[in-house]
């Protein structure tokens, strides 16, 4: 039998209850809904018609009131029309006896009714007087009563009827609604267990092959199913078990090819004089090669092999590869100074950490290849240019010193009058000497800055005595080059806690950048908000901005922004961030609304202190 037919044979248990318990179902509902329309087809007519002639006698008699005060043009021929309907009503109630006693209260409201209208008859062809209210008190009102007592009478019978079989419909449908429960549960166990079994013997050939999948997975390639039937599943079994088998040949053959690649890439790292480390997706550590054992010590065996790592060392390593393992891409050192001293056994070694993802078919992370470079000769090397670089600065500043001297006393005519020409040439070579000394005093600053030596001697200063020293300090300049420069301060700014020399450097970096590359007519805003517990100071100019693929690299020693015209060292607003690190806070470049660059910063609210 095919796999098709024995899917619709499991079906055919729940489709076949689910069709019991709708015929089943329908029967009940169908014989609810006869009851209710018995209640109504036995005992509303009768109901009708009894208050038909209720109001048809009650209007006669109001008729007979008219004929008695004189109207009996009006009461006369209306007293016949009600007799008329009573009449009709009376003969619809003989026609629909239904309920016991009935019948016999019928033939009393007949006579009553017959006695009633031959009296009232005989009313109406009388003159109003003595002989008239005789017949009215001796024949017609005690008939009208006992035409009202039959009516009634017949009303309570029909009514009691309506009520009582209501309540027999009631119990009807109560013990319906219990028997429609019990043939649902009823049907729902039966179904789902001759189900159950039937689709346990049908998929038991798919766990069987599950299994055998499983064991396969395990490297079991004996792993085998057994084949049941000759349906779709038996087929898929015999493929895999081909599969299997074939799997089984192929692995027994390239087992010895596998092993000596793995050994020839073992030894590929090996020879490799770096210590390299292999991560799995999980960040548990795979493989390694022989300088990671003899430089760092580390060992596969264990459950923390990183654990005897230097704490910064073992920190910087996970960090790497935990940013990798994330799926941020590789890790990419900015330069040497992210190399991590450590000592080993032997020496004192700087190692820069590269981190590169590894990625299978899908190109998802599976696995992270971590390498520490040993740059400990580059950093020795860059030592040695940033002590030559802070020598010759150092050098540089005595004679540059005496030089802006000298031209100072011949501009200022000490040592004897100059010619315009004269003038014009000292004037341009002080105004050299003063970049000189700029470049001097940043190579000097840089100098320190490498070598840890930067030191900040902080104090609480108000924002505004900042905001004003750097607007009076470039304020000559920016005269000069027809550019606005203005403050724009929000009052109530609390103190910060800053080294006002360094600061003063920073906003002279900030600001002269922006007269640099602002346009005449151009205007440049200082302005400063609270934020987070810290000031924000920010820069704002109308010059062309700085694209956002390089906001972050102007920051960097010597970058400049392609297309732009070189002026100055090329290092300025690293210092400047390196000053503002250094006082706890952060820089940052964005662009301008409107155009423009917007270089921003933040210092450290200065605490109170309390008494």
């Amino acid at each position: 039998m095919k796999l098709r037919a024995k899917l619709r044979l499991a079906l055919v248990p729940l489709v076949a209850t689910t069709a019991f318990t709708g015929i089943f179902s329908f029967a009940t509902v169908s014989s609810l809904a006869t009851r209710a329309e018995a209640i109504l087809k036995d005992n509303q007519r009768s109901i009708l018609a009894v208050q038909k002639m209720q109001d048809a006698v009650a209007r006669v008699d109001g008729a007979m009131m008219d004929a008695l005060l004189g109207r009996a043009a009006v009461g006369v021929p209306a007293a016949r029309d009600h007799l008329e309907r009573l009449e009709r009503e009376l003969r619809i109630q003989e026609g629909n006896i239904t309920e016991p006693g009935e019948d016999l209260v019928t033939r009393e409201l007949r006579a009553a009714a017959t006695l009633y209208a031959a009296s009232t008859q005989r009313l109406l062809l009388m003159t109003p007087g003595p002989e008239w209210n005789q017949t009215y008190l001796g024949e017609a009102r005690p008939a009208l009563q006992r035409v009202t007592t039959a009516l009634q009478r017949i009303l309570v019978i029909n009514q009691d009827a309506v009520v009582r079989k209501s309540m027999d419909a009631q119990r009807a449908a109560a013990a319906v609604r219990t028997a429609l429960l019990w043939v649902l549960a009823l049907a729902m166990v039966l179904g789902l267990y001759i189900t159950e079994r039937w689709t346990g013997r049908l998929l038991r050939p798919l766990q069987d092959v599950t299994q055998a999948a499983r064991s396969l997975g395990n490297q079991d390639f004996n792993a085998r199913a057994p084949v049941l039937g000759n349906d779709e599943i038996a087929e898929l079994t015999r493929e895999f078990n081909a599969m299997a088998q074939r799997l089984a040949v192929y692995q027994s053959s390239t087992l010895g090819e596998l092993l000596a690649a793995q050994r020839s890439a073992q030894a590929a790292i090996d020879s490799l004089p770096d210590p390299v480390l292999t991560f799995d997706a999980q960040g548990r550590l795979v493989n390694l090669n022989l300088p990671a054992e003899e430089v760092l010590r580390v060992r596969m065996a264990g459950d923390q092999p990183l654990a005897g790592l230097p704490p910064v060392l073992r920190e910087t390593v996970e960090r790497t590869r935990d940013h990798v393992r994330a799926g941020k891409g590789a890790w990419v050192p900015r330069g040497l100074e992210d190399a991590v001293r450590v000592t080993t056994l032997d020496q004192e070694r700087h190692l820069l950490p590269r981190a590169a993802p590894v990625h299978d078919e899908n190109g998802h992370v599976v696995g992270v290849t971590l390498v520490l470079q040993d740059v400990t000769r580059l950093r020795r090397f860059d030592e040695l240019k940033n002590n030559l670089v802070a020598t010759v600065a150092h050098e540089f500043r005595t004679p540059l010193t005496s030089l802006r001297m000298a031209i100072h006393l011949c501009l200022d005519g000490v040592v004897g009058e100059l010619t315009d020409k004269q003038r014009d040439l000292l004037e341009a070579a002080r105004h050299d000497c003063g970049r000189l000394q700029s470049m001097v005093d940043d190579l000097l600053d840089l100098s320190r800055i490498e070598g840890g030596a930067l030191a900040v001697s902080t104090r609480p200063v108000e924002v505004s005595q900042l905001l004003a020293a750097a607007l009076t300090a470039h304020e000559g300049e920016a005269t000069s080059r027809n550019v606005r420069l203005t403050v724009d301060e929000p009052v109530g700014l609390p103190a910060v806690n800053v080294d006002q020399d360094r600061i003063a450097l920073v906003f002279d970096n900030l600001v002269g950048n922006a007269l640099r590359y602002t346009p005449p007519e151009g205007s440049i805003t200082l302005r400063a908000h609270h934020q987070d517990g810290q000031v924000r100071f920010e820069v704002q100019d109308t010059g062309p901005g700085v694209e956002p693929q390089y906001r972050t690299r102007v920051f960097e020693k010597f970058f400049r922004v392609p297309g732009q015209a070189r002026q100055g060292a090329g290092f300025g607003l690293f210092i400047a961030r390196e000053v503002v690190q250094a006082h706890g806070g952060k820089m940052a470049v964005e662009g301008a609304p409107g155009g423009g660059a917007l270089f921003w910063f933040t210092l450290p609210v200065a605490t109170v202190a309390q008494p």
